[in-house]
């Protein structure tokens, strides 16, 4: 969700600086990069350890979240094509699942603003046991929609998000947003979702290795 279907990365940024700046301290990009695509518990530890946010891990996540929310519901930031590709998928009768490690709460709120049955579950970092790297989230949405992960094609945009869906055995699109696109054997990579449609994915689930970045 994050980077990938909304460029919600700068929300995230700045309540990391918010916080940390509460706490006397001063929080950089290159700081912040490092939290892309983790566990929040995860990014709530790498906060208050290099941070100085000096509060329980779970207090730092609700921080964290609370402020996110407050701006998506100023404004859903949309990557280009977004909207387009939920549409197509939608249209097309493609059963599609959320994995996000942002927790339901953001993750509601993002939905909600979206295409009308875009989605028919979502993964969130509230409801799995081990966050992306590991192939949980994947594992479990595959499970929910009830088809085989040699179905499915997961969209990321984080070398932590592709590693779990790849781990979890899924053809994967990486789509630069903040970070870096890792070259991989077998990773498909696009510039931007206004690349992508529905075809595009159907080539990917087909074995298909498809570079989109020029």
């Amino acid at each position: 969700m994050d980077g990938t279907l909304v460029d919600t990365e700068p929300y995230w940024i700045a309540a990391e600086q918010e916080l940390v700046a509460e706490h006397g301290g001063t929080w950089s990009h290159e700081q912040a990069l490092q939290l892309v695509g983790n566990a929040l518990t995860v990014s709530a530890r790498i906060l208050r350890d290099q941070g100085g946010v000096d509060l329980p891990l779970d207090v730092i996540v609700d921080r964290l979240l609370g402020r996110v929310v407050e701006q998506v519901r100023q404004e859903v930031p949309w990557q280009p094509g977004a909207l387009e590709l939920l549409t197509g998928l939608a249209e097309a009768g493609v059963p599609c699942a959320l994995v996000t490690m942002s927790y339901t709460a953001l993750a509601e709120e993002v939905v909600s603003r979206g295409p009308a049955g875009a989605f028919v579950t979502l993964v969130t970092g509230d409801q799995v046991t081990r966050g992306k790297p590991d192939p949980e989230p994947y594992l479990t949405a595959a499970e929910r929609l009830g088809v085989d992960v040699g179905s499915c094609v997961a969209i990321e945009d984080s070398p932590t998000g592709i590693a779990s869906a790849r781990a979890a055995g899924i053809a994967t699109l990486g789509v630069e947003a903040v970070v870096p696109v890792p070259h991989l054997e077998g990773l498909s990579r696009a510039a931007s979702l206004a690349k992508v449609d529905v075809a595009t994915l159907a080539r990917i689930g087909a074995g298909e290795v498809v570079d989109l970045t020029l």
